[in-house]
Parts: C-alpha cells; sequence; structure tokens
C-alpha cells in the first residue's frame, strides 16, 4: 500500500497518480537556483547500513516499518551534514527513494542505501544515521562516543562502504581526502571491519570496507587502530569469514555499473539546451498529431456530406464542429501546413527550465525508461532531473509484477562533460525477476552511455548448498562477452554467505590513454 503523507514543504508532482503506483513529492525549494557547473567528480561514495537481516526480522520496538517510521525531516537534518539537498521522494510500499541534489538514497524498513557524488562528505552522516536508527525507528542501541558524532548509536547488523577510485581527490573533504581516513573513520565507530582495494593499484580499481554480520560498536576508550587494505588482484581469490547471506527476504543481488570516457557527441543527450530541444520537438509533435487527427475526424464528415441529399444542412453541422475544433485547439491555423509557428502555440516554459520535467524527457529519450519497462513492470516509476548547464540524476522505483513481491530499485547518475565524464548505473532488480540475463542489461545501459571503458560489481547472495563453483562462476563467464568491448581485468571473490564479482571492460580501439587514476593508492 502507498503512503500518501505529504513531508512539509513538499508538493504533488503533475504526473503523481493514486493507487498501487508509487507516489512522488517534489522539493521544489531545494531545485531553485540548482546549478551542476562546478560538479565534476562523478564518482560515487556508496554506504550501506543494515540494521537488521531482513525486513521480516525486525526487533519487535521497530515493527512494522523500521527505518521507514522516520519522518523526512529527520533525514534532511542528516543530509545537511552530507551537504546535499532533498529533491524529491518517491514513496512505494516497501522502499522510500530520495532523489538527491548529489545522487541518492533508499530507505528500506531494514536498511539505508546512501549515494553521493561531488565532494560530499557522506560518512559524516554515519553518526547520525546510527542515531536516528536508535532514537526515532527504534533499533537497538548502546552508548558511544559522543566526540564521533553521538552518544546513542544503533548497532547495525552489517555496514558495507564501497567508492571507484576518485578522478579529483584533491576536491574532497572531511574523512574523504584518502581511502585510508575513510577507513580510520569508519574503525572509529565499528570494531572488526575489513578494507579491501579490488582491481590494479596502477589501473582501474574499486575499494570496499565492510563488517561481519551482527556488528560491533567500537567501545568509546578503545585505543586508534587501522585496519589494513587488503589487495584483491588476482584473476581468481576465495576469501572465507564467518559471515552470512547479506540478506535473507528472497533474492539479494546488487549490479553496478561505473563508466568513464562517455563519448562526446551521445552525452549531449543530459545537457539542458539538448533535452529542451527535444522536449520543443515532441511537444509540437504531439499537438500537430492531435491537431491532425481531428482534421481527419472532420474529413470524414464532410465524406458523409457529399454522399447525402442533405449536404447543405450537414455542411452546418459540420462547420459548428469545425469552428468547436478552433476553440479546442487555441489559435489554431486553418492551414495545416503553416503548423510550427510561434504564433500558433506557446511551448510550456516549464519544458525550458523544469529539472523533472526535462529529466522525465531525457528517461525516454535515452531509452532510461526501456531498461525497466512499464509493460512488464505497470507500477514502476522513475523519478529524474536533468541539472543546469548540464548532469542528470534519476531513482526507479521497480514493484515486483508479482502479488505479494518484494520492491526494488535503480539509481543513474550522469557528469556529460567531456573532461570528466562519468555515468553510473545501480540496481538490485534480480535478473530472475526481469527473466533477462545480467550481461544483457549491462549491454543495454552500456549502448545508453557509451562508454569508452567502464568496470562492473556484482554482489550475490548464495545459498548455503552453493560450493566454490556457484554463482560467480556461472554468471562471471556470461558477462565475458559485451558487444563492443573487451574485458580486461576479471577478479572473483567468494565470501560464505555471497559472492563479488569485478570486471573492468575498454571499447574494441580505445587510444585514450591508461584510465586516470586521481589518487595515490597508499
Amino acid at each position: 500500500m502507498v503512503n500518501t503523507a505529504i513531508p512539509k514543504g513538499y508538493t504533488f508532482s503533475p504526473s503523481s497518480i493514486t493507487g498501487s503506483t508509487p507516489l512522488v513529492t517534489i522539493n521544489r525549494e531545494a531545485t531553485i537556483d540548482l546549478d551542476s557547473t562546478n560538479s565534476f567528480e562523478g564518482p560515487e561514495k556508496l554506504l550501506e547500513v543494515w540494521f537488521s537481516a531482513s525486513s521480516s526480522s525486525l526487533p519487535e520496538a521497530s515493527k512494522p516499518g523500521g527505518l521507514r517510521n522516520v519522518p523526512s525531516e529527520e533525514w534532511k537534518e542528516m543530509l545537511d551534514l552530507v551537504n546535499c539537498k532533498v529533491l524529491s521522494i518517491v514513496e512505494s510500499e516497501h522502499v522510500d527513494a530520495y532523489l538527491l541534489s548529489e545522487s541518492s538514497m533508499f530507505v528500506f524498513p531494514h536498511k539505508l542505501i546512501l549515494k553521493t557524488c561531488g565532494t560530499t562528505t557522506l560518512l559524516s552522516g554515519l553518526p547520525k544515521i546510527l542515531e536516528i536508527a536508535a532514537l526515532v525507528a527504534k533499533f537497538p542501541h548502546a552508548l558511544a562516543n559522543a566526540s564521533r558524532g553521538t552518544a546513542t548509536a544503533a548497532v547495525p547488523y552489517r555496514v558495507f562502504y564501497s567508492r571507484k577510485n576518485f578522478l579529483f581527490p584533491d576536491r574532497q573533504v572531511g574523512p574523504h581526502r584518502s581511502w585510508r581516513d575513510e577507513v580510520k573513520s569508519l574503525d572509529r565507530l565499528f570494531l572488526g571491519g575489513s578494507a579491501y582495494l579490488i582491481g590494479k593499484m596502477n589501473g582501474e580499481h574499486w575499494y570496499l570496507y565492510l563488517t561481519e554480520p551482527n556488528t560491533m560498536l567500537t567501545p568509546p576508550a578503545t585505543p586508534e587502530r587501522e585496519t589494513h587494505t587488503r589487495v584483491l588482484d588476482l584473476p581468481e581469490s576465495h576469501l572465507t569469514k564467518a559471515c552470512s547471506t547479506k540478506e535473507d527476504d528472497g533474492q539479494d543481488e546488487t549490479l553496478e555499473l561505473l563508466m568513464t570516457d562517455l563519448d562526446v557527441e551521445n552525452a549531449k543527450q543530459f545537457y539542458l539546451d539538448h533535452a529542451s530541444t527535444v522536449a520543443e520537438g515532441q511537444y509540437y509533435r504531439e499537438a500537430h498529431e492531435a491537431r491532425m487527427e481531428a482534421r481527419r475526424h472532420l474529413g470524414s464528415i464532410n465524406d458523409m456530406e457529399e454522399a447525402d441529399d442533405k449536404k447543405n444542412d450537414l455542411r452546418d453541422v459540420a462547420g459548428k464542429i469545425c469552428d468547436d475544433s478552433v476553440d479546442v485547439f487555441s489559435n489554431a491555423s486553418d492551414n495545416i501546413n503553416s503548423f510550427g509557428s510561434n504564433d500558433e502555440l506557446t511551448y510550456p516554459q516549464e519544458l525550458t527550465t523544469e529539472g523533472h520535467a526535462l529529466g522525465t524527457v531525457v528517461s525516454d529519450a535515452s531509452g532510461l525508461s526501456d531498461v525497466y519497462p512499464t509493460s512488464k513492470y505497470p507500477d514502476a516509476r522513475i523519478d529524474a532531473y536533468l541539472f543546469t548547464p548540464c548532469g542528470f540524476s534519476a531513482n526507479g522505483v521497480i514493484p515486483s509484477p508479482q502479488s505479494g513481491g518484494s520492491t526494488h530499485y535503480f539509481t543513474v547518475h550522469v557528469t556529460p562533460e567531456p573532461h570528466c565524464s562519468y555515468a553510473s548505473f545501480e540496481t538490485n532488480v534480480p535478473a530472475s525477476q526481469s527473466g533477462r540475463e545480467t550481461a544483457d542489461v549491462i549491454q543495454q545501459v552500456v549502448g545508453i552511455f557509451k562508454p569508452a571503458r567502464f568496470s562492473v560489481t556484482l554482489f550475490e547472495a548464495k545459498d548455503a548448498a552453493d560450493d566454490d563453483s556457484g554463482l560467480a562462476k556461472k554468471k562471471g563467464s556470461k558477462l565475458e562477452t559485451i558487444k563492443g568491448y573487451r574485458r580486461v581485468d576479471r577478479i572473483v571473490h567468494d565470501l560464505e554467505g555471497y559472492e563479488l564479482v569485478f570486471k573492468y571492460y575498454e571499447s574494441f580501439g580505445w587510444e585514450g590513454g591508461a584510465p586516470r587514476l586521481g589518487e595515490v593508492v597508499f
């Protein structure tokens, strides 16, 4: 069932509808003067905090909504610490999707996913997340060190933090100046965390920090210590840890594509001036088609007039209909061929300036709306925003087409400027539900963004009965062939309970040189 409560200061999106379809609310104040001119660090920081193993295993005090019981105002206070704002919210039966000025946040009953780009200080918001989960969502909590951001903190089930290597690390602030600083920040909060560098130290790589199930908070008096980063760059490595699946209720898999060096011409679709031109063409075309349909209707009446003995009387009737049609179409010309002049039709100003309206145009024109189409997912909803003068973000909420199924998500973020072009796509829609191979989804997404190179990370929970030749080998082998690209790197990590596949691809004929590392690893 859809939650129809509207946060203070929000308004309904014109396209919101009631029923089982997710509800969208827009924070119009946050979108005023929102400009992406100086936003260029595309690679995001990604945090997942789990407070129980599944939505069906919430503690009694947190039932039934868990984290979704938290008012949006509380989350907005936390996001102030991260230095980003809420643009709009999609509320559905199982998840609330927040579109942010710098990426996205997804709130499930038992976990929170926060993804931010640019120079946001994501980890600065983590102590506040633990506090909100304790005091508002009523998860079990313990005393924490107030000097680390909160005196009361919920005890997480698991914590995951990851990111690609930054392009412009010297512009990062707070705990994000280096991976080592990020690990120290996490260690101050949690005991027993593990840090990994996945990929080539002198090539494209990805960082991961995670805790074991039933995470323990770092006691206030614990001396400073440092978790050492493990470098994992073998073709195939197996790390067995005492951990369980990421999630127990249903299939759990997360696919992430991190794409760089986007095709320059193709990337123009993520600029405001290009999208406005597309929107204008669509607007006039649809109006023209509607007008032509009306004239065809009048033409059929005229044909009947010629065959009728009462021509004059019927011409009077047709003339009246014609007069009515002029009123309906407002300033319609009698000359069909003259359609399209500025005198005939006023183009809505919001389609030249309004980020959400143009975001919808880009979603449709780029093909993003077809990744999980409404023909298969009738209640799916995409909430998109196009920035000024360029840049694009979108959240997709994808309720299962089966009755009683879970609701999943996808999120997309694009920085199209040629000197720092980047796009990301992340989804947890199970391949079995979409009826498509993961490789097919990847092929469709890279076809939309046309990167010269990209990395793939795939987390997938596995059944306890699966052995070492399970999911990673089966799915990993199917990812070997992506049309137009060669696979450069392949790493498989087998952790008890779930597996991680990392792959890096470059387009055939790529002559752009080595990957831009941006930061010194150690």
